[in-house]
């Protein structure tokens, strides 16, 4: 089964400006892909960042919204010491550090998709084993193979 990792920015992307094509259309892939999530076609992998990053959030709305999906993941990494220490690599590529920590947790829980709305931390992270992918092109390149979800 295809396991995908979903950075913040995928679970709070319903809550931004909808005028924008762009945004409109990376929100009708992120309701497609909890979607398959929910349906169990995909394996959400969920960690202590996701949580500790949405504890942050300063809207309620968005706060619980992204938690119930938390919730409804199979996988949870935990952050420990190696993905400390993966995280300070991928820093040293030009990664922010929190986006660092995600990255590093995604590949530790061995993700085959690492999803994000943020389109210079997926140039980053090109060379990695893992597919750094935009929500939109995520759902373009399961129909493109014809995967059995």
């Amino acid at each position: 089964m295809t396991r995908v990792y979903l950075d913040t920015s995928v679970y709070n992307r319903p809550f931004d400006d909808q005028t924008q094509p762009k945004v409109f259309l990376e929100t009708q892939a992120v309701i497609l892909i909890l979607q398959m999530v929910e349906a169990k076609l995909i394996e959400l992998v969920t960690s202590s960042v996701l949580e500790y990053e949405n504890s942050r959030n300063p809207f309620p709305v968005n706060q619980q919204s992204m938690e119930q999906y938390l919730q409804i993941a199979t996988l949870r990494v935990l952050l420990d010491e190696n993905i400390r220490v993966r995280a300070k690599q991928l820093e040293q590529q030009g990664i922010k550090a929190i986006d660092a920590l995600h990255v590093a947790c995604a590949e530790a829980s061995q993700s085959d998709y690492f999803i994000t709305c943020d389109k210079r931390l997926i140039n980053r992270c090109q060379g990695l084993t893992l597919k750094a992918i935009n929500p939109t092109d995520f759902i373009l390149d399961m129909e493109d193979d014809n995967k059995s979800y």
